[in-house]
């Protein structure tokens, strides 16, 4: 598999509440983490970086995952726990009170990916069907969608439309979306936070992973363009490429 991930402060912001990373075991099985913080400087900060440094320590005790069902649990597992850590951590530290975080946790082996999601950051997959999101954003302008109250144009330009309500520490139990997908050679996954998807459209996503450029290309490429189309948020991305090769970039 090929791999991409960076993450960019953005040009307004002067902190990085975005964390990321991609780690591999023994099995060379691939796990992809992207987290955004929430509940300010320090308090967002910590929260994503406390996520990605537990998914990384307990990814180094996995093997192979024989079976979707075994992916699942895991992350389900990884995720309760993780909230917890979170939970008390916010509890006992002042400075930390209201962190949370959202997630992205993305585990690929030859066969399929399973992904955890929780809140409004974003996975997307790249396939011989074309580009699509994969995952439902938890955010209060996402239900008004649903229920039908206001249009997909509306939500774009809605003034609540980054209200999350769904975030991983923010209270003592969470609820995580998580499913597995088939993928084959060539396909893509993408995971990113609101920083990218605020400022590129869905149309703009599809039109740059039409082009057979290399992952590293796309993702840098994107980064800049959301830095041209204001850069308020920060900025973060990992792509998976399916195949034999191995390329990692970060």
């Amino acid at each position: 598999m090929q791999t991409f991930f960076q993450t960019d402060t953005g040009k307004v912001r002067q902190h990085n509440e975005d964390s990321v990373g991609l780690f591999r075991n023994e099995s060379d099985i691939v796990l992809a983490v992207v987290a955004d913080g929430i509940g300010g400087h320090l308090a967002g900060e910590v929260a994503s970086r406390m996520a990605v440094n537990f998914f990384e320590a307990e990814w180094k005790n996995t093997s192979n995952f024989e079976t979707p069902k075994e992916a699942e649990s895991w992350l389900h597992t990884i995720v309760n726990q993780l909230n917890t850590n979170l939970f008390i951590h916010a509890e006992q530290n002042e400075e930390c009170k209201g962190m949370g975080t959202t997630l992205e946790a993305v585990i690929c082996t030859p066969l399929y990916f399973t992904i955890a999601h929780i809140g409004d950051s974003r996975g997307y997959l790249k396939n011989s069907e074309g580009f699509k999101q994969i995952t439902d954003d938890h955010t209060l302008v996402a239900e008004l969608v649903k229920s039908g109250q206001i249009s997909q144009e509306d939500a774009v330009i809605h003034p609540r439309k980054n209200v999350i309500t769904r975030a991983l520490g923010t209270e003592e139990t969470t609820n995580v979306d998580v499913k597995t997908l088939t993928w084959e050679e060539d396909d893509l996954i993408i995971l990113c936070s609101d920083g990218l998807s605020d400022k590129v459209s869905y149309q703009q996503l599809d039109e740059k992973f039409k082009d057979e450029n290399p992952i590293e290309m796309i993702g840098n490429d994107l980064i800049s363009l959301a830095n041209d189309l204001g850069g308020e948020d920060n900025i973060t991305i990992a792509i998976i490429k399916h195949g034999t090769s191995r390329n990692e970039k970060g």
